[in-house]
């Protein structure tokens, strides 16, 4: 009977794409349907198949590895706040445990992205992706890098693209942005829960942001459209608007002589179409005050959200000593938790948690059940683990916006800002499908 109820609940999430979608004529159902049946595949493997969970394991596995390496930098800092191979003592606190780690990680995945190793994986897993899917060039591109980046960073490094493309096409990338993860962090949600289903809930979330892009706000884009555009593509992007006519005939020597290159000799050589790399050690310098940066805000984000909620909840209190802000949530998300094939008690619980990390952040709830969500049954760790790993809540929408506001044209940005609804349905129903699909093989 549960698992009927969660197939049926994969269903209604894919209904209410089609019943908010922008142009419900052009939705290419033929593209959604092999896009679901991909998603229900890779579930399927790497929660069931032997070879899938190995690999589940392994990339598992690669993530703590790193965290215990950074353990190290940690100990010599602060020796009372956890040992150099993680006990002895174990982390202090959640800030040692999930954050400080972020301290190694973002710049080690910054330096994949400065030797171009990083980007080179994300441009062919995005390639195969847009040739399984169907979907176009750079939107299939981009649903990989926001997994590895985020979404400001992605969208950031993707300026160039952003401009030229038309404004439909901004909304669908706006839409997507709603539902990433980034690589860096992964290794904080595994220390706080299941890291096989953290691993899982990426790949799904990827498609699965295509789907609902796509529904909410279907676009059409020609063929001629369909292309990823380059630095080199802007007219006189590579050299100042002052240089002199020798200086760009001596440009375009360079030019020539580097695309005549082998592609092994060009792959360590600089391309002089770009702009010239700023020098290794301030790159990395930069990146670890980011990473600085990074832990100081989430820390500020969970400690000022878990007080506010609070507050209300004391405010709540004196209306009603059973009223409260998860209580009230919960009243909202429960139909969808219930469809995911849990009990009523189980779905009221995770609709409060659902609910909770929507007006606060991902890390709030995690924090709130890493001591607890190993007693849980398998399936409601694999549904709540699921659906917990993404940015996807209110907060995300206003950097989101932001980001958009920084990077386009005004005419992009107020279409951008008339879809903030679906931006956020986007991502709820991202998270809700990703977990109704990994929940159909968790019994």
């Amino acid at each position: 009977m549960e698992l009927a109820i969660n197939i049926v609940g994969v269903a209604v999430f894919l209904a209410l794409g089609w019943i908010f979608s922008s142009n419900r004529k052009k939705i290419q159902w033929a593209s959604v349907g092999l896009m679901v049946g991909i998603n229900v595949l890779l579930a399927a493997f790497l929660t069931t198949v032997e070879w899938g969970r190995a690999i589940v394991s392994a990339a598992a596995d690669a993530f703590a590895a790193l965290v215990n390496l950074s353990y190290q930098g940690i100990n010599f800092a602060f020796a009372n706040w956890v040992g150099p191979t993680g006990v002895d003592p174990t982390p202090v606190n959640f800030v040692v445990s999930a954050l400080l780690p972020i301290l190694m990680i973002v710049p080690l995945f910054d330096i994949l992205t400065y030797i171009g190793l990083l980007p080179w994986i994300i441009k062919w897993i995005g390639r195969g992706l847009s040739f399984v899917t169907r979907r176009p060039k750079f939107e299939a591109f981009y649903a990989v890098e926001m997994m590895f980046l985020g979404n400001t960073e992605a969208l950031a490094v993707s300026k160039v693209q952003l401009q030229r493309m038309k404004a439909g096409r901004n909304v669908t990338l706006a839409l997507m942005s709603m539902s990433c993860v980034t690589a860096a962090i992964i290794g904080s949600y595994i220390q706080m829960v299941p890291a096989q289903f953290v691993i899982t809930a990426i790949p799904l979330n990827c498609v699965n942001a295509l789907i609902f892009s796509h529904m909410l706000y279907p676009v059409d884009v020609p063929k001629d459209e369909d292309k990823i555009y380059k630095l080199e593509d802007i007219p006189n992007e590579s050299f100042p608007k002052e240089a002199t006519k020798k200086e760009r005939e001596q440009l375009d020597k360079e030019i020539e002589a580097y695309e005549a290159l082998d592609p092994v000799r060009r792959f360590f050589m600089h391309n002089p179409a770009k702009p010239k790399k700023e020098p290794f050690f301030s790159f990395l310098g930069d990146s670890i005050l980011t990473a600085g940066k990074l832990i100081l805000i989430i820390t500020a984000n969970v400690i000022a959200f878990v007080a506010l909620a609070a507050v209300i909840n004391a405010i709540l209190a004196l209306i009603n000593p059973n009223l409260s802000l998860e209580s009230i949530l919960g009243v909202f998300m429960f139909i969808p938790a219930w469809l995911m094939g849990l009990d009523p008690a189980q779905a009221w619980d995770f609709a409060q948690l659902m609910g909770l990390k929507l007006v606060t952040n991902e890390f709030v709830v995690m924090g709130a059940v890493k001591d607890t969500i190993t007693t849980f049954p398998i399936h409601y760790q694999a549904v709540l683990t699921t659906f917990l790993t993404s940015f996807a809540n209110f907060s995300t929408l206003g950097m989101v916006i932001g980001c958009f506001k920084g990077i386009v044209d005004k005419e992009k940005n107020d279409t951008i800002s008339r879809q903030v609804g679906r931006l956020l349905l986007a991502g709820v129903l991202v998270s809700l499908m990703s977990a109704a699909i990994v929940g159909l093989f968790c019994w």
